[in-house]
């Protein structure tokens, strides 16, 4: 089934999930040229994970950020949430069998998070729900994340005004191409962004905050890529 037949699909309605169903098995592959610094990005996204961490929920199902968590943290029970099929099946390929490793194929922005969790990682996957569902799915997430846990969220966001915003999509198409990125990569990765609903760091810092977190700060930025995280009390 080609892309432009979902597109014209998708295009009357946010249909984020087809979205990633259509191109879930190029996602992972085409993300280190897709994601200038993608080293760093996903590095910050580790690093604030507390070191005593036994119980991480990942709140992206396709098993790249899970990989660099597993490495930091071989003891600690991963569970792994996406409303893909595809993207969880992508997963479940890259990390193989593992009883520290569970899969849930679920709505996060419906559906209740696991409790208890030392820390909640997202890794771009907040950005595609509209602005008071982001807010809600704050709320939820602190909810879940014990006393002196966390909430990371690795995250592609808006500039804080138009120009700005604009200047960043400027720059990440520069920037990719000049990494490499085929046309047909950059297309694709077009094509998921119109399910985007970005925000910019300023806001989200906000209702992090209403949510109840403490130290809700933006830890890495490179333009359209942010590292964002805060510890519930």
């Amino acid at each position: 089934m080609t892309l432009l037949f979902w597109f014209r699909r998708a295009r009357c309605r946010n249909l984020t999930k087809e979205v990633f169903e259509a191109t879930a098995s190029n996602y992972d592959r085409d993300r280190s040229l897709l994601i200038p610094g993608c080293d760093r990005f996903y590095r910050w996204a580790v690093d604030l994970i507390p070191a005593s961490s036994k119980y991480i929920v990942d709140r992206r199902g396709s098993g790249l950020l899970t990989m660099l968590v597993r490495q930091r943290f071989p003891e600690a029970h991963i569970h792994l949430i996406d409303f893909s099929g595809a993207m969880l099946e992508l997963a479940r390929k890259q990390l193989g069998e593992d009883s520290r490793l569970s899969f849930t194929q679920a709505d996060y922005a419906a559906e209740p998070l696991p409790a208890g969790a030392c820390a909640v990682v997202s890794s771009l996957s907040i950005h595609h729900l509209e602005d008071e569902a982001k807010r809600r799915v704050f709320g939820k997430i602190f909810a879940s994340v014990e006393p002196g846990g966390v909430f990371v969220n690795a995250e592609q966001v808006a500039g804080p005004t138009a120009e700005l915003d604009e200047r960043y999509r400027a720059l990440w198409l520069q920037q990719v191409r000049a990494a490499g990125a085929t046309e047909q990569q950059i297309s694709d990765s077009l094509y998921r962004q119109k399910e985007d609903r970005c925000t910019d760091v300023g806001r989200q810092r906000g209702w992090m905050r209403e949510a109840g977190v403490r130290d809700a700060d933006c830890w890495h930025k490179e333009a359209r890529f942010a590292v964002m995280a805060g510890t519930r009390p």
